[in-house]
C-alpha cells in the first residue's frame, strides 16, 4: 500500500459507500453534514494502515481480512458523549418504580433479581449510575439486581469494564455516593477514581449490535436506551423499539433520551411521561 503523503480527499462516491456500509452494519445514518467528521476520524485509520484512498480503505474493511478493522471503523465513527447521572429525572423516576418492583419479586417466594439493560452504554457512566441508584434504593431489601450493559464499540467497553475515570468526570456524583462507591487513586493513579468492585460485579458488559436480535437468557424489568436512536432513521428506530418490547417483562419500562420520542413510530408501548414508556 502507498503511504499517505498528504491529507486525502473524501470523495462523494466514497462517502456514499462508507455511509451505506455503516448504516447496514449498525443502523447509524451519516448525512452530508457528517462528512467532515467521518473524514477526520477515518483519516487517522488511513494513515496508520497506509491506505492511499478512502476507497481502498472501504474495499479492505469489506473483505474477510478486514473484519477487525471494520469494527475499529465503527468505533471511530460512533459518538460517545456521556456522564454520570445524565438526565437526572430518569433516576428519580426509577427510584419510585423500584420499591414496588422489589415487592413483586419478593411475593414470588424466591430470590428473583431485578434485571436492567442499558443499551448503548458507552464508557460505562450510565450503567454505573444505574447500579449505584439500585444499590441505594434496595439496601434495606433482600432483592438482588443485575445489569446488562451493551455497546457496539469495543473501545468504549474496555473503559467501561475497567471502571476507571479521571476525577473531573465524576464531579456530578453526590459526595455520599463518591465515598460509598468510588476508590481514589494514589501514586501513578493520582487524579483518577475507580468504581468499587461491589458495583462493578453487578454489571455484565457485552458487545452487542442493536441491529441484531437479542438472545438474552432472561427478560428485563427496565431498559435504558438513551440518546442512541437519534442516529437511526424511522424504520430502524421502529425495529429496535420492537426488539426492546419483546425482551421486556410485562409492565416493564423503557427509558429513552429526553430529546427522543416514540411518536410517529410503529410500537406497542404505553406512554408514561416524556421519554418514559411502559409495556
Amino acid at each position: 500500500m502507498t503511504l499517505f503523503q498528504s491529507a486525502t480527499e473524501l470523495k462523494d462516491n466514497e462517502y456514499e459507500k462508507i455511509s451505506r456500509l455503516v448504516y447496514e452494519q449498525c443502523g447509524i445514518c451519516l448525512h452530508e453534514g457528517k462528512k467532515d467528521l467521518v473524514k477526520a476520524r477515518l483519516g487517522k485509520r488511513l494513515r496508520e494502515g497506509g491506505f492511499k484512498s478512502f476507497l481502498d480503505y472501504y474495499k479492505y474493511v469489506t473483505t474477510k481480512d478486514g473484519t477487525e478493522e471494520l469494527i475499529t471503523m465503527i468505533d471511530s465513527i460512533s459518538t460517545n458523549v456521556t456522564y454520570f447521572f445524565r438526565e437526572e429525572k430518569h433516576f428519580q423516576k426509577m427510584t419510585t418504580l423500584l420499591p414496588e418492583l422489589a415487592r413483586e419479586k419478593e411475593k414470588k417466594g424466591r430470590t428473583e433479581a431485578i434485571r436492567i439493560w442499558t443499551a448503548g452504554c458507552s464508557t460505562g457512566e450510565e450503567p454505573y449510575s444505574v447500579a449505584m441508584s439500585l444499590s441505594e434504593c434496595l439496601k434495606d431489601r433482600q432483592t438482588p439486581f443485575h445489569i446488562t450493559a451493551t455497546d457496539i464499540s469495543t473501545r468504549v467497553l474496555q473503559t467501561a469494564t475497567q471502571g476507571v475515570y479521571p476525577a473531573d468526570k465524576v464531579k456530578g456524583v453526590p459526595p455520599p455516593l463518591m465515598k460509598r462507591y468510588f476508590q481514589y487513586g494514589t501514586g501513578t493513579s493520582d487524579g483518577q477514581v475507580r468504581i468499587k468492585r461491589e458495583i462493578r460485579d453487578r454489571i455484565a458488559f457485552e458487545r452487542f449490535n442493536l441491529m441484531d436480535i437479542p438472545r438474552f437468557s432472561h427478560p428485563f424489568d427496565i431498559i435504558f436506551c438513551r440518546n442512541v436512536m437519534i442516529y437511526f432513521d424511522k424504520s430502524t428506530q421502529s425495529a429496535v423499539v420492537k426488539r426492546f418490547y419483546d425482551v421486556l417483562q410485562p409492565s416493564g419500562h423503557l427509558f429513552i433520551g429526553h430529546s427522543e420520542t416514540l411518536t410517529g413510530l410503529d410500537h406497542q408501548f404505553h406512554y408514561v411521561q416524556p421519554s418514559i414508556y411502559r409495556k
